[in-house]
């Protein structure tokens, strides 16, 4: 029978009953409205002093491709007393140029006319040219450990990309993988039906059995159908909770609004049925979160934001750069296309602000009630309402 404590299910990566403590950082996915919001988190986390304090960081589909990208640069961050003063240079701007671009339909459409081109191949072209070059696994650090997860449509769990091993707890491991970071990015953010899935080809690997492996036979082990990590744990918190005394989850998932009149062809129709799963599954992962850090026996602590937080309920100071967020204007920005294409400028800088208003209002609310008080990363797109949000 499975498993399960509190908000994730056991597994390997799962083992301590109670987390002796570590700081694990949790980005969700939501395509490029995701990938934009966590640079605003990250931001907020920076200039805290609290990115070095980070042990794990787990991620799945838009977080990974911000994830990716810290975890690639981490090396090369100049820390003055905490603080990254580079970070801006090799992350900010790196994904807000990213995000100016268009990777899922010109993906799907080579992919359907090109002969031997499939669609991950225009999206791991994509990742390599504009954002990880040849970099592999092995180039992420040591620590923290960066854990980009996908979900392993064979075994039905999650299959790890992290630099010691890619693993999925019912298959095996292989240890020291050399996976190109861009494949590893492209199988996190493979969102069904179109860009899922994703194939990876480990049929040349050495894989080493654990107890409890319960596939282990080539046909699991050898070309692996992989999609979007956020269809089996859309908070990448399954390798952190357990690992991780304080949490820290930021969720860019979003909502899914009502429609009065839903399509009625199959493909639309099926689109829809899989919005409402995905919706339901992530709606049952926040309540258990939240569950959990409001029960006074849990050990955890952290804390838990997202684009549909409504900070008006959150103890705030007079002087914070959130006092006056419009919860019209987020949940405009809540309400941003999960794709994975451009983004224009107004909309980045109010989804970076907004991630990095919701991270101040969660580290002073829950971790250090004597947080300095720090401008917004665009004061001049204040999260009013009269910023245009048009998705």
């Amino acid at each position: 029978m499975d498993n399960f404590s509190g908000p994730v299910r056991q597994g390997p990566d799962t083992k301590a009953e109670v987390p002796a403590g570590g700081v694990g950082l949790c980005l969700s996915g939501g395509g490029f409205r995701a990938m934009l919001f966590h640079v605003g988190v990250l931001q907020r986390l920076n200039l805290a002093g609290r990115l070095p304090l980070l042990d794990r960081v787990s991620s799945v589909s838009g977080g990974s491709i911000t994830a990716a990208l810290l975890g690639l640069h981490w090396n090369q961050l100049k820390f003055t007393d905490n603080v990254a003063t580079n970070f801006d240079d090799l992350i900010t701007e790196p994904i807000r140029a990213f995000a100016h671009l268009k990777v899922d339909l010109p993906a799907v459409a080579a992919g359907a006319l090109l002969p031997f081109v499939t669609i991950s191949d225009r999206v791991v072209s994509k990742f390599k040219r504009h954002l990880y070059g040849d970099a592999t696994l092995q180039d992420l650090p040591e620590t923290p450990r960066f854990i980009l997860n996908a979900t392993n449509l064979e075994s039905g769990v999650l299959l790890r990309f992290s630099r010691p091993y890619v693993a999925d707890y019912k298959v095996g491991r292989v240890d020291r993988a050399d996976v190109p970071l861009a494949d590893a990015v492209a199988a996190s953010s493979a969102f069904p039906p179109f860009l899922s899935p994703y194939e990876l080809d480990l049929s040349g690997e050495q894989w080493r059995t654990e107890p409890g492996n319960e596939h282990t036979s080539a046909g699991y082990r050898n070309e692996i159908l992989l999609s979007d990590g956020g269809v089996y744990d859309n908070l990448g918190i399954e390798t952190v909770w357990k690992r991780c005394r304080t949490v820290l989850i930021s969720d860019a998932s979003g909502h899914t609004d009502a429609d009065p009149d839903p399509a009625r062809d199959w493909a639309r129709g099926i689109i829809r049925v899989l919005f409402l799963l995905d919706s339901q599954v992530r709606a049952l992962r926040r309540s258990a979160v939240v569950d959990a850090f409001t029960n006074p026996h849990d050990p955890h602590d952290g804390f838990f934001i997202s684009t549909v937080s409504d900070l008006r309920s959150w103890p705030v100071p007079a002087n914070r750069p959130y006092v006056d967020v419009d919860p019209a204007v987020t949940e405009r920005l809540a309400a941003i296309s999960t794709r994975l294409t451009t983004i224009p400028d107004e909309q980045q800088e109010l989804l970076i602000n907004w991630g990095f208003a919701a991270a101040d209002a969660g580290l002073l609310a829950y971790l250090d009630a004597d947080l300095p008080a720090v401008d917004l990363p665009y004061p001049d797109r204040p999260l009013k309402d009269g910023q245009d949000v048009r998705s």
